[in-house]
């Protein structure tokens, strides 16, 4: 009777043993700690983390090698998936003497393919008649500045024609845009202080200068820049010639490629 009883045991020990193995008790464990790690969004064993996958639908997880817990810096403009280089810090694209019916308007449509702003600083005989280039320069978010009303190297004018130069551009820019312009770069970089006092203006200048103006080849300005480009460089350009705006949107693609990301002139002045 003990041996038949112990025989009886046994086979239930061996069902028990094998029914617990289909469930998955044996043998399976990781499989059971990635189920339960997935529905809970803990990290699962194995140096491994929850990341949400790129292409997936919305509530889909996957795991991915190497991820690190925190905040995900975010991509350079222009730049989208794995492979987007960390960014290499900001630049400004500046623009004098525009608007031009022709160059200006091919710029424009340019930096809106790439998504990136730019400021221009606006000569004020140029913006009669281009009104609509201003329009558009407003509403693609562009920064637009003042660059006086006839290009005059400003220290060599009386006070009265100083504001004369600067409040006939702001007056003209406000009845397109609505808004008065609070930035002015003075035509050649001449200030001083004496019109600092006259014009209540912030003044932009530059430290990269293209010589566009000068060289009017798009290969020698495109290499100017790529070799002394860095972070915080404010990059003067003239949307006036037809080089400089084919400089001017290789730069872009080039930095975007190398990983820096383009803002307005006011987001790099700290006061």
């Amino acid at each position: 009777m003990g041996k038949e009883r112990r025989n009886i045991i046994a086979g239930l020990t061996v069902l028990s043993i094998v029914l617990l193995w289909g469930m998955g008790w044996f043998g399976n464990a990781g499989g059971r700690d990635r189920q339960w790690g997935s529905f809970l969004g803990s990290s699962p064993a194995g140096g491994k983390s929850l990341s949400s996958g790129h292409g997936q639908a919305s509530g889909e997880l996957e795991f991915s090698d190497g991820d690190q817990a925190g905040e995900e810096l975010p991509l350079p403009q222009g730049q989208t998936g794995d492979k987007a280089p960390l960014s290499r810090g900001f630049v400004a694209l500046t623009f004098d003497d525009g608007p031009h019916p022709v160059y200006t308007l091919r710029l424009l449509e340019g930096l809106k393919e790439r998504g990136v702003p730019a400021t221009f600083f606006l000569i004020g005989q140029n913006i009669d008649g281009n009104e609509e280039v201003i329009r558009k320069m407003k509403e693609d978010g562009h920064l637009i500045g003042n660059h006086s009303q006839n290009h005059m190297r400003l220290t060599k004018e009386r006070a009265g024609e100083v504001c004369e130069q600067i409040s006939r551009t702001n007056e003209k820019i406000r009845e397109i845009t609505g808004e008065v312009p609070e930035y002015v770069r003075p035509p050649y970089g001449s200030w001083s202080e004496e019109l600092e006092c006259l014009v209540p203006m912030k003044v932009v200048l530059w430290n990269l200068d293209t010589l566009d103006w000068k060289t009017q080849n798009k290969d020698k300005i495109v290499r100017h820049v790529m070799s002394h480009v860095e972070d915080g460089s404010v990059i003067l350009l003239h949307d006036v010639y037809d080089t400089s705006v084919e400089a001017a949107l290789e730069i872009v693609d080039r930095l975007l490629e190398e990983g820096y990301n383009f803002v307005t002139v006011d987001e790099m002045i700290i006061d």
